[in-house]
């Protein structure tokens, strides 16, 4: 039966005495310098116990352990500070049974645990592994210690060495006290081997960072080095509060996140894999960049949609002026929306010249629903990585735009708008447009994979908004994915109230200006339209009536006592400089081969003046004035369908072989081309062959057949704004453009006669001074057809600048 005792105690703050162990210790509580008088007086032996907490100021019953030693004070010293020195030897293990904690010394009583020595021969044999780890050990850390012998070792029985070899071990208080309450020799033995071996494995570490970091840092370095010896400790043992802490939070957010069972399946199984990590690894940074990007995605998170057509009417008024087709199909897509339930729909893609407003037409019609905007710029993205994603496994890896953008926007239902989708391009990484067409399908964009995610994603609820400037450039299947709404340019009309509705006050803002120190005239406005701009768009005119606000405000500085400054068309050329455009207008007397023709820019309406010169020769035709195929072939057809009716028009046939044409359209440095220009052309020709002038009030558009009829053409709205603009009183029109009328205001209308033919006969009969009269051929006189040459004399395409001017379609 074991023996118990009462032994007067001392609690010890931050050490753990083992038997056999000789040590010093400083004694200041009162309690405990009580108890050691105590012992002194007695037979000296005192029970020494560690505290779990070293702060701990006046311990109780709890707050030690429960194993400690037992042994007997050899001596002592009293210090000047009232405290006392003491050396202890300890002789055996005892067990904590009871403590007086309360009185005025410290006692204990305690169980006195017996060693039995373990003659077993393995028990041998591990005591000789043991003392031959320890002098590696000893050698390995270099401790001041002397040779294993005179540690007074190799007498020890095997069940007493791991209490000699316990005190030189570098661990903390609490590995010691588990060492301390180890009760089989074996074990407390192999337990010593085992600490032993991974000290001498941070030791070779140690050594090692030491040996690395010297070579890259100075001596006044030496606060980074010691950090960067911390960094590589715990990157080898994997441990630190700080990779505990951010476990925790990861797991807390998969918890708490919405996220499908697929994607927090992986969440959790990625997490497991960083557990495992050392939280320095680099491939610890990469999985914890794929968590954030996983659990920052707004799963579940939704915004509620607002399908009040009044307040979405409202704001896209407030944004835009004019647009009313396109305002009135996205109203109608609204209003569906609320009958359906939900904006599941078709790809909206908007197409129109640059700076008409497409973007920000979007950006409208997100306000009006009440949804997050998000924008993704395509142009000159060539690689299919943009779109889907890189996979993981390339260094520096991240999400595709698609995800990205979801991710910016914070909730899984923005309105998403990708622009420029003209501009992609194919390349050697694959072809972008291609990885859209998921995208893109309402069918399939509730399963989209990102390669980075590797998870499904639904991207069903996602509006798409997609602006584009050229759709020929847009490939075909995707393509067949929207819905084309077309924003053509504004009319001068409608730049004119848009920059008296919005630009003029914005740059007043911008440049410091009140209303009343600047007021801009309707013909100024007017002015800078027509002279200093010439674009689809707005934005050059908002630059130039910016431009004309910091003149104001320069001159409102100098002239302090100048209040107001009215702008009027002479003090927009003040500003502004010579005018940068000019447009044609209709001026002069009735001419012989010269006609009006109407063409359709990017930047608006034109006037396109045809002219027919006749010479003698062998009846070969030239066409001048940078024109494409389209155009020439057109020349041509007019040109065919006169010599096909020449008697009928007052021309003889055989002169066509002994003259030359030259058909010319002015302004040579801009490319033009389209079958428009028929009508206009084959009238210059009879002018030219029957001596007629033609009308010059008169303008014409339409293609003609070889058959003489007018077939219709496009851009009707900007050919009688030009019309219009250049004082032109009459204008013929295919006769099937009549429905187009009913859409063009009444504004444009206004001062013009629009006449609608059929075929071309009509059109010389309402474009020339008079209608030729009809002649018949002398007999013998007909000419030989293959005596007409069609020799364009045409400069090399590869000649031409294209870059001088837009291309003009008539």
């Amino acid at each position: 039966m074991a023996e118990v005792k009462t032994f007067p105690m001392l609690p010890m703050r931050d050490i753990v005495v083992f038997p056999l162990m000789t040590t010093p210790f400083f004694i200041g509580r009162k309690q405990s310098m009580a108890a050691l008088e105590n012992a002194l007086a007695a037979d000296r032996m005192v029970f020494v116990i560690a505290q779990k907490d070293p702060m701990v100021e006046q311990p109780s019953a709890d707050d030690l352990y429960e194993i400690g030693t037992v042994g007997h004070i050899l001596q002592i010293m009293r210090l000047p500070n009232g405290t006392i020195k003491a050396l202890f030897e300890a002789k055996q293990r005892a067990k904590l049974i009871s403590t007086d904690m309360e009185s005025d010394s410290y006692t204990s009583v305690v169980e006195l645990i017996e060693e039995v020595p373990d003659t077993d021969p393995e028990m041998a044999a591990l005591a000789k592994t043991t003392k031959s780890e320890l002098e590696s050990y000893l050698k390995e850390i270099k401790r001041n210690t002397e040779s294993i012998d005179q540690l007074a070792i190799d007498s020890e029985s095997p069940h007493l060495l791991a209490d000699r070899i316990s005190p030189l071990l570098n661990l903390d208080l609490q590995k010691k006290q588990e060492l301390l309450e180890i009760l089989s020799p074996r074990k407390r033995l192999e337990r010593v081997v085992e600490r032993m071996i991974e000290e001498a494995e941070i030791k070779k570490l140690e050594k090692k960072l030491k040996e690395r970091v010297q070579g890259q840092i100075g001596r006044t370095q030496k606060e980074y080095y010691l950090n960067e010896q911390i960094k590589a400790i715990q990157k080898e043992l994997g441990t630190g509060e700080d990779g505990k802490a951010e476990i925790d939070e990861y797991e807390k957010q998969i918890e708490e996140t919405k996220m499908s069972e697929e994607a927090a399946e992986v969440a959790t199984k990625e997490l497991k894999k960083l557990k495992l990590m050392s939280p320095m690894s680099a491939e610890a940074n990469v999985v914890r960049n794929y968590l954030d990007t996983l659990l920052s995605m707004p799963w579940g998170v939704k915004t509620e949609d607002n399908f009040d057509l009044d307040r979405s009417q409202k704001i896209l008024d407030e944004d835009h002026w004019g647009l009313e087709k396109v305002k009135e199909r996205i109203i109608e897509y609204l209003a569906v929306a609320k009958m359906v339930g939900k904006m599941k729909g078709p790809i909206i893609c908007l197409v129109g010249p640059p700076g008409v407003g497409k973007t920000s037409l979007a950006r409208s019609v997100a306000r009006a629903l009440g949804r997050n905007f998000t924008r993704i710029s395509l142009g000159g993205i060539r690689d299919e990585a943009e779109i889907r994603g890189h996979r993981r496994t390339y260094i520096g890896a991240l999400p595709g735009k698609i995800i990205q953008a979801v991710k910016k926007a914070k909730s899984n239902n923005p309105l998403l708008l990708l622009d420029e989708v003209d501009k992609m391009a194919q390349g050697v990484m694959g072809d972008p447009a291609a990885a859209l067409l998921e995208v893109l399908d309402n069918e399939q964009n509730s399963t989209f994979m990102d390669h980075y995610l590797e998870v499904e994603y639904d991207l069903s609820d996602v509006l798409f908004f997609c602006t584009a400037n050229v759709l020929s450039n847009v490939p075909p299947a995707l393509l067949d994915r929207m819905e084309i709404i077309s924003l053509p340019g504004y009319t001068e009309i409608e730049k004119e109230n848009i920059a008296i509705r919005h630009l003029i006050e914005k740059q007043r803002d911008e440049n410091g200006l009140v209303q009343d120190q600047v007021k801009f005239r309707k013909d100024a406005v007017i002015s800078v339209i027509q002279h200093y701009t010439r674009e689809a768009g707005v934005r050059n005119l908002e630059r130039e009536i910016g431009k004309i606000c910091r003149k104001v405000a320069t001159q409102l500085v100098r002239s302090p006592s100048q209040k107001t400054v009215t702008i009027t068309p002479k003090r927009v050329n003040q500003y502004l400089g010579v005018p940068k455009f000019k447009h044609d207008l209709v001026e002069g007397e009735n001419e012989v081969g010269v006609t009006t023709g109407l063409a359709w820019t990017q930047n608006g309406g034109e006037l396109l003046f045809t002219e027919v010169c006749l010479m003698k020769g062998t009846g070969r035709l030239q066409i001048t004035g940078l024109l494409g195929d389209v155009m020439k072939e057109s020349a041509q057809a007019a040109l065919s369908y006169v010599r096909g009716n020449a008697n009928k028009l007052g021309i003889f046939s055989d002169v066509f072989r002994k003259t030359d044409i030259h058909i010319h359209i002015p302004e040579g440095a801009t490319q033009k081309d389209g079958p428009s220009a028929g009508v206009t052309i084959a009238t210059g020709l009879v002018s030219a062959f029957t001596g007629v002038p033609v009308k010059k009030r008169v303008a014409m558009t339409g293609e003609v057949t070889l058959r003489g009829k007018v077939l219709p053409i496009g851009g009707l709205k900007e050919k009688l704004l030009a019309a219009k603009r250049g004082r032109v009183e009459e204008v013929l029109i295919p006769r099937n453009n009549l429905n187009d009328l009913t859409e063009i205001s009444n504004d444009i209308k206004k001062g013009l006669n629009i006449s609608a033919i059929k075929t071309v006969d009509e059109m010389f009969a309402l474009a020339l001074e008079r209608m030729p009269d009809p002649v018949i051929d002398p007999p013998g006189s007909n000419e030989d057809p293959g005596q007409v040459e069609h020799d364009e004399i045409m400069r090399p395409a590869e000649e031409i600048n294209h870059d001088i001017a837009p291309t003009i379609y008539t």
